[in-house]
């Protein structure tokens, strides 16, 4: 599939904590696994907890809908998933660890627990450019019925700094699960989703 997509946020710093909120848009151009016609629209807000014994901790929570796909995945107004993610630097590499549960009982939509661990290195090309290469691995606790190893990953972009406030940022990505994973063909008639190369270009501009 071919999309384009979208994100815009502000964060709110002068609370207690920082809290980001949030709409990210995707609009597929082309025929996709889910169909003609494929669109998401995530609605979310994050709160950054703070620092724990050196563990960056936030707490989040999306809200999923698909307007032109309703008979299919969520038809009642889409679903919900609240995220915990923990993250710290060891130096040499980054550790990051998610842990997600979707309230999607009823919804055709998923409803369980989402388990992924990865490990970031950023390296330092010049002043304005950097190569930042990730891997991680992913476990399913119900979350579309099966449990157990969802897929693995690894990606690497490749962020280049135009100014002070823009970002191009281009990226690859690929994910991949053997036969007997979850992500292979475990969402009823969607097509198997693993050993998927994927890639694009994305640029961020904040004020």
């Amino acid at each position: 599939m071919t999309a384009v997509w979208t994100d815009v946020n502000y964060t709110f710093d002068g609370l207690a904590i920082p809290v980001t909120v949030g709409a990210w848009y995707l609009n597929g151009i082309n025929d996709s696994a889910f169909g003609a016609g494929y669109d998401e629209i995530n609605l979310y807000v994050s709160a950054a907890l703070g620092t724990f014994a050196g563990f960056d901790v936030d707490l989040g929570y999306t809200h999923y809908t698909f307007p032109e796909f309703r008979s299919n995945i969520a038809p009642f107004g889409g679903y919900g998933e609240a995220n915990l993610g923990i993250s710290r630097s060891l130096g040499f590499i980054d550790l990051k660890y998610s842990l997600d549960y979707a309230f999607g009982a009823g919804n055709s939509a998923p409803e369980g627990w989402f388990h992924q661990l990865g490990a970031e290195k950023a390296l330092s090309l010049t002043d304005d450019i950097s190569l930042v290469i990730g891997a991680g691995v992913a476990y399913s606790d119900g979350y579309w019925g099966p449990s157990g190893w969802n897929h693995y990953y690894a990606s690497a972009s490749l962020p280049i700094s135009l100014n002070c406030r823009t970002t191009l940022t281009p990226y690859i990505g690929y994910l991949g699960a053997p036969d007997t994973w979850v992500v292979d063909g475990a969402v009823g008639a969607v097509a198997p989703q693993s050993d998927v190369l994927h890639g694009g270009v994305a640029l961020s501009v904040s004020f």
